[in-house]
């Protein structure tokens, strides 16, 4: 039996779907904060069970009798070490053969701010006495798509990336890539850079949708700072438009780019194009 933590979310739910066209509904076990917000899961006959990464006496009910657990990173910065300690402890207690963690591209060398918590959750994994699986995911298509609506209406495209360039991939790549590896045998101590296989700065990311969408869209680089100060304005958490504008700066030393193809491999396809994603995003 496998466990998705998190699997009232967007990644959560697309790892979901992939598991039900290989395994047997009843195999699956989605678990996730708010049962009630689950029906659909319910009604595909998925075992759906209350998991909070802030109540570990949920995780060790969540994880009874399964074998394997996907631990999807918390989106909470600046509290996923300790929600992440609490699943890692709940999968020793409850004899969890393998835990897959959804990490970030590069964590062990990655100087971005994004990547100190998941190295101390990968070093908990370390010292774990449960075997574990990485899955180093790379930048998300979606990180950009999804902002589409406001950079049209400004026409204007802002960061502090430079021309740095994005390997970026379609979360649907990387739900597949994690539906793959928990379905496989004989992965205890893999780790895997994954990454789309082509990539993109942000200056081809405006041209991409200029052309696309009909609408001249620019480029704009800004410092760190004033990206941050930029995100902070436009409504973003203190801590987490820090974080952003970090994760674009380091994108600039290259720390957002991987060109090994291993996601690719792994799913058996090539990876979604930037091009597409920003097709079904105006879609």
């Amino acid at each position: 039996m496998i466990v998705v933590t998190g699997a009232n979310g967007q990644l959560g739910q697309l790892v979901i779907k992939e598991l039900l066209q290989r395994i047997p509904a009843a195999h699956i076990v989605a678990a996730v904060r708010n049962p009630d917000a689950a029906d659909e899961l319910i009604k595909q006959g998925v075992q759906v069970r209350h998991a909070d990464y802030d109540q570990p006496e949920t995780l060790t009910a969540a994880f009874a009798g399964a074998d394997k657990v996907l631990l999807i990173s918390s989106n909470a910065v600046g509290q996923r070490v300790a929600q992440h300690q609490a699943v890692i402890q709940a999968a020793e207690q409850t004899g969890i053969k393998l835990l897959a963690y959804t990490s970030i591209l590069h964590c062990d060398q990655s100087p971005m701010q994004l990547a100190d918590e998941h190295k101390a959750t990968e070093a908990l994994l370390n010292a774990s006495s449960v075997d574990s699986v990485l899955l180093r995911n790379g930048w998300y298509s979606e990180n950009y798509t999804m902002n589409i609506p406001a950079v049209l209406k400004m026409q204007t495209l802002y960061g502090c990336a430079a021309e740095g360039r994005f390997a970026s991939a379609s979360r649907q790549d990387y739900a597949t890539a994690a539906a793959t590896v928990l379905t496989s045998e004989n992965q205890a101590g893999k780790i895997y850079e994954l990454a789309g296989d082509s990539s993109f700065d942000l200056s081809e990311f405006a041209a991409q949708l200029s052309q696309q969408s009909g609408k001249q869209v620019s480029y704009q680089n800004l410092s760190e700072p004033d990206f941050t100060q930029g995100l902070l304005k436009a409504g973003l958490p203190e801590g987490f438009a820090s974080i952003l504008a970090n994760a674009e700066s380091g994108a600039a030393e290259g720390w957002l780019f991987d060109d090994s193809k291993a996601l690719q491999a792994l799913i058996g396809r090539p990876t979604t194009t930037i091009a597409d994603t920003i097709k079904a995003a105006l879609a």
